[in-house]
């Protein structure tokens, strides 16, 4: 009775796949639901990190802009002509 044991049980193997599958077929909605959510949202964090960029980038350029007006100053001044006017800051 021993020897016939494993024989008993391969039919159960497929069984198991079968159950597997099926909880694979139900779950994938739920999944696809949920990648969807995520794309679509947008954490506090990410969104505080995004206005940060924004920031940096923003007082990257006025920087830029004031450097670019020292200099046009300096070559004006060098020539004896008044210097142009001072960027907006905020732009």
């Amino acid at each position: 009775m021993k020897a016939f044991l494993p024989f008993l049980l391969l039919p159960l193997a497929g069984c198991v796949t079968v159950a597997k599958t099926a909880v694979d077929v139900v779950t994938l909605p739920v999944k696809v639901v949920a990648a969807g959510v995520d794309a679509a949202t947008t954490s506090q964090s990410e969104a505080d990190e995004k206005r940060g960029r924004e920031l940096r980038k923003a007082e990257e350029a006025a920087g830029k802009r004031h450097r670019t007006w020292e200099k046009a100053c300096k070559n004006a001044e060098a020539r004896g002509e008044p210097c142009p006017p001072r960027p907006d800051p905020r732009n």
